[in-house]
Formats: C-alpha cells, structure tokens, sequence
C-alpha cells in the first residue's frame, strides 16, 4: 500500500537519485537507491527504492540494479544521479546513460547525469590532512576506547571530570576511521575533558596512555580548523532541504579556508593545508571537470543569479577567463530552458485541433499561425527576452536574508 501510494507521488516527477554502496562485516554488498524530487506544490521529499543485495560493487551490475529498480517504480525522468568516487560508479552512470540516453523524457541527453558527491569528495580532502596528526589522533582514540570498554571506567572518569569541575554530558565519542567527521566530533569532545583526562592519568595505574600538551594544543588548533569542513559535510548531505545552490558558496568558502592557513606562517597549518589543497585541485580545481548544473544551482538562487558567479570568478581568474567562464554557465542554463520548454510541448496538438475529416484545415491554419509567431519574433529580436534573460536582469533578493526559503520564492514566482 505504502509503494503504490510512493509510486503515485512519483508518477511524472523528474527525480534526482542518489546512490550508497557498501560491503557488510559479513562480506555481503548492499546498495541503496534514493529518489528526490520537488512537487507541484515546490515542496521537497525523499524516497527510498531499493535496499538490496547486490552480487558485486562492479558498474555493470549496480547499473543493472538501478535500471530494475527504476521499471519497477515507472520512473523515466531523470536529472542527476548522485554518486561516490568510486571507480565502478563510472561504469554505473555509462550504463544507465547507455539505456536511457535516446528516451523522449530525457533531457540534453543526459550530458549531466553524473554528480560526484561532495561530501564523499570532502572526506578525502580532509582525510589527507589529517594525516599530519595521525600520531595524536591515535593517543586520543586510545584513550577513548580505554574509557569506554567498562561501565567502571566510565564512572572513574566521569568521577575525574567532577573532580576538575568539568560538566559531564554523555560518554565520550569513538570515532569511524574512514570517517573524519566522526573523528572531528572525538577530537572536539576529548577537548572539553582534558583535565578529566589528566587526573584519569594520575588516579587510574591501568590508564598508560599519555595525551601531551603539545597534543592537546594540535588537538585545539585542528579542531577549530576543522569546524568549518564539519559544517560543510553537514550542509552537502542534507535531506530535507534543497543543497545544490549553496554548493559553489560551499565550495568556494572550502577554497578560501585552505588557501588563508597555507599562506599563514603557523607550521602545523600549513603543512595540513597544503596536503589538502593538493587533493582539492584534483578534484575540484578543473572548471571543465565540474558537472556544471552545481553552478546552475546557485544561479536559480534569487539571492545570487549570474552576479555572484561574475564576481567570484573574477577574483579567480584574468578577466577575459572570468568573463568566457560566466558565458558558459549561461550557456547551460539556457541549454536547460530550451529542453524543458521542447520537452513541456512533446506529444501536444496545436491549440484548437480536434479528430476528423477536416484535420487537414486546422493543421494548415495552426501551421500558419506559428508562422506569424516566428514572423512577430523577428520585428524587434532585440527587445525580445527569455523568460531567463528576465530572471537574470532583475534584482538579486537580499543575500543577508538567514530566513530566505528558495522553494517558497520559487512557488511565488513560478507563473
């Protein structure tokens, strides 16, 4: 009953998926489907189509299981499909361009099908520098563990943090090693109990591990460091608002961050920032490497539009680049526009035309009357704008707007 209701919803939606694969402590693979989309109402939701076992994590076989998946579900308008950086994905999206590329609802072809998902992509950035405190990280996950094995050594510490007047909220948290953010909450929560930490070392002989102060002042730095990539994960992974016109903002406040500490004298910084900024250009440093739709999102941000694109990309690059860069993002926008206004008129009769004998007559008259429309475009071309070109000359919405709902402008002005 829940699928049929599911299926309804979702009944000529243009969907945007999202894909999860993952291999069980028991060597068993699973994948996950996820369809989002945004209503007649521009209210947005979230389905989930498949939770399977697949045989493998190869291109092929998960391409399979997508295409499966979406028959079953009747789902034939597609824009994105979200992925990890995987090899095998690749192969996955080659194979469903493959077999949904030449259908009517497709639109440009898919030549924007595939997302690279940017927290994945995030999480090897930050990975890479936290290499630089492998070291005190290991001391810190130690000592957490330690903590956590018994219910006695929880009291004993939670006793120790009483002792130094330290307030005591839950347990400690272990970290997912293939996981920063988890290991940024551990560092950030062993922060706040460093002296329960310190007297745990004096009052319990079993505690051998020593957390120094040149630890403790790395474990300060890097966590307020890392603070702003935790954020970033958090915003790139939500799931109940829309996230793909913050993701340039995101993407360039990353940029901004790493490039300030790897100009900073400050050594521990910098050598992290500059492992990171290496991983960064190679995934994020090529413009033509870019699905460039994560930049049309920013640009059906009324806050933003074309303006903030022009202005970013000229502190980036020499003028000419700044200028011919913008030009292509207007380019794929109006792509855009024009494939879903052919696509909007595909299977449609002519105002007026009906079944019959006479056919013929409200073919040609319908004929001659979009004659004249393209005979009324010509007299003054140069006054005549696109619906885009309209949205793009008029004025931003206030960008300091923390209140500001996209999905509501949008509702309001969708006419």
């Amino acid at each position: 009953m829940r699928k049929k209701i599911s299926k309804e919803a979702l009944k000529e939606q243009r969907v945007y998926l999202t894909t999860d694969t993952w291999t069980s402590v028991q060597n068993l693979n699973y994948m996950c489907l996820t369809a989002h989309f945004i209503d007649s109402d521009w209210k947005i939701h979230k389905r989930i189509l498949s939770f399977c076992l697949v045989e493998n994590h190869k291109g092929e076989t998960l391409g399979k299981a997508v295409e499966m998946c979406l028959l079953d579900w009747g789902i034939d308008k597609i824009l994105t499909i979200t992925v990890d950086n995987a090899a095998s994905n690749s192969g996955l999206i080659s194979f469903i361009q493959k077999k949904t590329k030449h259908r009517k609802a497709t639109i440009l072809g898919h030549k924007y099908l595939h997302v690279r998902c940017s927290a994945h992509i995030l999480n090897l950035i930050v990975r890479e520098g936290l290499v630089e405190i492998d070291e005190t990280i290991v001391k810190v996950r130690k000592s957490v563990r330690y903590v956590r094995s018994s219910p006695q050594r929880q009291n004993t510490f939670k006793l120790c943090a009483e002792k130094e007047k330290v307030e005591f909220k839950g347990q400690l948290c272990l970290d997912v090693p293939t996981r920063w953010n988890y290991t940024y909450i551990m560092l950030e929560k062993a922060e706040k109990y460093q002296k329960a930490f310190e007297r745990l070392e004096e009052e319990d002989p079993n505690y051998l591990m020593t957390i120094s102060d040149v630890d403790w002042e790395k474990i300060s730095i890097f966590s307020k460091f890392l603070k702003i990539f935790y954020d970033a994960t958090l915003r790139f992974s939500g799931a109940n608002y829309v996230t793909s016109n913050s993701f340039f903002l995101e993407l360039m406040s990353i940029h901004d961050t790493i490039d300030l500490e790897y100009e900073k004298d400050s050594y521990l910084l910098k050598k992290m920032a500059g492992y990171m900024k290496t991983k960064f250009e190679k995934y994020w440093g090529n413009f033509d490497n870019m699905n460039h739709l994560l930049y049309v999102g920013l640009v059906l941000d009324p806050r933003y539009k074309m303006r903030y694109l022009e202005y970013y990309f000229g502190t980036l690059y020499e003028s000419q680049k700044a200028v011919d860069m913008a030009k292509r993002i207007k380019a794929v926008l109006m792509d855009l526009y024009n494939a879903y206004a052919q696509n909007q008129g595909q299977g449609q009769k002519p105002s007026g035309s009906m079944e019959g004998d006479d056919s013929s007559v409200v073919d040609a008259k319908a004929m001659r009357m979009m004659g004249f429309k393209e005979y009324l475009k010509g007299i003054d071309s140069s006054n005549t704008k696109s619906e885009v070109d309209k949205y793009l000359l008029e004025s931003c919405e206030d960008v300091f707007d923390d209140n500001f709902d996209i999905l509501a402008w949008w509702k309001v002005n969708s006419p």
